[in-house]
């Protein structure tokens, strides 16, 4: 077996005698040698290493227990997946998957108490190898734990759909492996992954192991107990089918990894140890050499490097210091930004609005935001106090005299942002950044008549502010080379991804969900049923329906963001009569739930829309929306919107939700055959995010 790509993992063994008499104790400790910047993972030569570390343990007598732990702030991260591209063959995987397993198990199986002392992040592969340990104990520092597998397209394939079911119940076990996975691959902090009995113990970080090994001697020796209650086998299966109910409730079966995932717990209930082991083989094989899995580690892949590494960007030498930000604006937008500032940057941010009381709201956001996150406990009290006194604000420009950045965050109006523009020229330094967050209007026509149109850029953030990773950084014809160094500087430092777009209608993000959005609106008003329409695009598992979008993001703004694309391009985005009767009635969105969660058409948008009598099929829809796409794609990348294709799957990655195993937005387009049905031609090469051929 041969996987081409693999940074080495190394398992060495040291013993000694434990404290409390519990006698000598063997411990592995997983490190990489060979890469130091790299997570511990496991390819076939590092799961060697680890097989004749636990065969060496294995012969050696005398010895009371067995433990394993990590290089410092990493337990282990799981199997080393950046081979798999080259796979062609089920076999490979599937032997690699048996070999796991087989060396995994050995931990419960060598006749003595094995411990896994998790020092810091455990993932995947790294949970599993705890899981496979009799007892764990967990740092309170560890940054996350987790069974990821999902997300990428794949099940824990080591043991955790059978083991950690068996642990602590179905319910908590398909909260880890499934729920979790899909809400961005959230991750289990020390206190969750005690609460949920994944640990037995939480241990302060300052002496982790001491207080380990110590704890360990105590299982030995009898002064401690575990008592672990055997999971309730008789609601074993109903779980799991509410489980099902709720997974085809959101994915509509877009994707097989959940459902394989929910297959083998389910049957983790009754099957023995090898047979669970060898279905996971079987899936994790099956799952390896499927598309979903291709586009989600294409995705991964971005994310960790193409985001990291913005194409496009000036040489990072060129960026000026950011010692103090000016904020135009003190709405809902500009005070997330505010914030976001001063956490990030730890400088001063000062907001200005038109009159005091604005000043007043956007400020007691800041502080109510603060105390927020002292109250969940994820932020000191001294640390909340001086990211308060850093953000300050007032009515008058005058304060940004000394500012090196400032962001104007008003009303998405041409005209306004241009006085804003004016107003500031006068009052700010020459080398002063001038960034706009506007979502769609041209950051060349704000800068039209300016002095120094070269500092100035588009710097569009996405709702909420805090959460959402992308960052859309629009250059203009004018901008300099030390503007756009200083805004790729700031994005990063503010903890986004940034992307280089051209200055142009909508940029990225929006331009494209503002054509999706067209194509469902527009069969709707043709007299196709709101709901089937809404639903027409289950297929592809997006995160949210259109128009629960719309309802999200609010009818007023999706509307002025159409208006602006319909004056660029109007034979493509037409504007809807229906939504603007909306917007001018003030609805929010077209959807009312019951008591029940049962979702119906609000009867006052049922009275103000007027629809065709031409209706589609969910199908019908489905191909016209994806065929849009393409067509916009194409043409975004004909006009040099963004460097690559590559870029877009990005922006949607990150700045619209989609799943990683759509690979963004292209992978999906070609794997549908709308790309070349539109286009003539598929975005990306045949293997880059989809099987070869």
């Amino acid at each position: 077996m041969s996987m081409p790509i693999e940074t080495v993992t190394y398992a060495r063994v040291r013993t000694f005698e434990m404290p409390r008499g519990a006698g000598r104790m063997a411990l592995i400790t997983l490190d990489n040698d060979k890469d130091h910047t790299r997570p511990t993972t496991f390819g076939p030569e590092g799961l060697m290493n680890l097989k004749a570390a636990l065969e060496s343990i294995k012969a050696t007598p005398d010895l009371a227990a067995v433990a394993v732990t990590g290089k410092p702030f990493i337990f282990a991260v799981g199997a080393d997946l950046s081979g798999t591209a080259h796979v062609t063959q089920r076999s490979q995987i599937l032997e690699f998957a048996r070999l796991g397993h087989d060396v995994l198990r050995m931990f419960g199986e060598l006749g003595i108490p094995s411990f896994a002392f998790i020092n810091g992040a455990a993932m995947g592969g790294g949970t599993e190898v705890a899981l496979q340990c009799d007892y764990r104990t967990l740092s309170s520092s560890a940054a996350a734990m987790s069974l990821p597998e999902v997300s990428l397209g794949l099940v824990p394939g080591w043991g955790g759909a059978y083991l950690l079911p068996r642990l602590i119940g179905p319910e908590r076990a398909l909260e880890i492996i499934i729920s979790n996975p899909l809400a961005q691959n959230k991750q289990l902090k020390p206190k969750d992954a005690l609460r949920l009995g994944v640990v037995d113990i939480v241990l302060e970080a300052a002496d982790f192991l001491e207080r380990s090994i110590d704890w360990a001697a105590q299982i030995i020796t009898g002064v401690i107990t575990i008592d672990r209650p055997a999971p309730d086998i008789s609601s074993w299966a109903h779980i799991v089918d509410a489980a099902t109910g709720m997974l085809d409730a959101r994915l509509h079966g877009a994707t097989p990894a959940p459902y394989r995932a929910l297959e083998l717990v389910r049957a983790a209930a009754e099957r023995d140890r090898s047979t669970a082991f060898a279905a996971e083989d079987e899936a994790l094989a099956d799952l390896v050499m499927g598309d979903d899995f291709r586009a989600s580690m294409y995705s991964f892949d971005l994310i960790q490097r193409r985001a990291k590494k913005p194409v496009g960007a000036p040489d990072k030498d060129l960026a000026r210091p950011i010692r103090k930000v000016g904020i135009v604006g003190a709405g809902l937008m500009a005070s997330q930004l505010a914030l976001l500032f001063a956490r990030k940057l730890q400088v001063p941010v000062v907001m200005t609005d038109l009159d005091q009381a604005r000043v007043d709201k956007g400020l007691a956001f800041v502080s109510q935001d603060v105390s927020a996150q002292v109250d969940k406990k994820r932020m000191t009290p001294d640390k909340a106090a001086r990211i308060t006194s850093l953000v300050s604000g007032t009515t008058s420009l005058d304060e940004f005299a000394q500012a090196d950045f400032v962001i104007e965050a008003v009303f998405e109006e041409l005209d306004v942002k241009r006085q804003v523009f004016a107003r500031l020229e006068d009052v700010i330094r020459p080398d002063c950044i001038v960034a706009t967050n506007t979502s769609s209007l041209s950051v060349a026509a704000m800068a039209e008549g300016l002095k120094h149109p070269e500092r100035v850029v588009g710097f569009h953030f996405f709702n909420p502010v805090g959460v959402m990773p992308l960052l859309e950084i629009a250059r203009t014809a004018q901008t300099d080379d030390a503007t756009m160094a200083t805004a790729f500087a700031t994005g990063k430092a503010l903890g986004k991804s940034c992307v280089l777009v051209k200055d142009s209608p909508a940029f990225v993000v929006n331009r494209l969900l503002t054509r999706f959005m067209g194509e469902i609106t527009a069969a709707m008003d043709e007299g196709t049923d709101p709901l089937v329409a809404d639903r027409a695009m289950e297929p592809l598992g997006l995160p949210m329906t259109p128009f629960f979008l719309l309802q999200l993001v609010g009818p007023a703004v999706a509307f002025h963001v159409s208006e602006t694309l319909h004056s660029a391009f109007p034979e493509r985005f037409p504007v809807s009569d229906n939504l603007r009767r909306l917007v001018e009635a003030g609805k929010r969105g077209l959807w009312t739930w019951d008591a029940d969660g049962v979702q119906a058409l609000d009867p006052e948008v049922a009275a103000l829309i007027t629809q065709g009598t031409s209706p589609s099929s969910a199908e019908q829809i489905r191909i016209r929306t994806l065929d849009a796409l393409a067509d916009e794609v194409r043409r975004m990348l004909d006009e040099g919107v963004v460097a690559e294709p590559q870029d877009i799957d990005l922006c949607m990655l990150l700045g619209a939700g989609w799943p990683l195993w759509l690979g963004g937005i292209t992978p999906y387009l070609d794997r549908s055959g709308a790309s070349e049905r539109v286009t003539g031609r598929r975005f990306l090469p045949p293997g880059v995010a989809s099987l070869p051929g």
